[in-house]
């Protein structure tokens, strides 16, 4: 089974962006990492692998009113960030889907 990459900064840029409090993007984080989990366990049903995608950005949209009470929002910068981090995810585990695909439950 295959280990996510170690050298790779997930949401480095909403780490390196002070609109984004880093407990809020360390939540966001934790979420991503779970998707991580379940795909280092060589999970290759790609129905499975959506309804994790899924769960994550819907976890992901619940954190909106949070980042508001932080004077912050999951905005055109986050949605970068964490597009980004899913691209790369699924092109590390090679997995046929596209990064739209991956996080379309989103509201952000």
């Amino acid at each position: 089974m295959k280990t996510f990459d170690a050298d790779y900064t997930l949401l480095e840029d909403m780490y390196e962006d002070g609109y984004f409090p880093d407990f809020l993007v360390d939540k966001v984080k934790t979420l991503v990492q779970d998707v991580i989990r379940f795909l280092e366990t060589g999970e290759r049903d790609l129905e499975k692998i959506q309804e994790k995608f899924d769960a994550m950005t819907l976890a992901i949209n619940d954190l909106e009113e949070e980042f508001e009470e932080n004077d912050s929002e999951i905005e055109t910068a986050a949605r970068d960030s964490i597009g980004e981090t899913v691209d790369y995810i699924l092109k590390w585990f090679d997995i046929d889907i596209d990064v739209e695909d991956a996080i379309a439950e989103r509201e952000w």
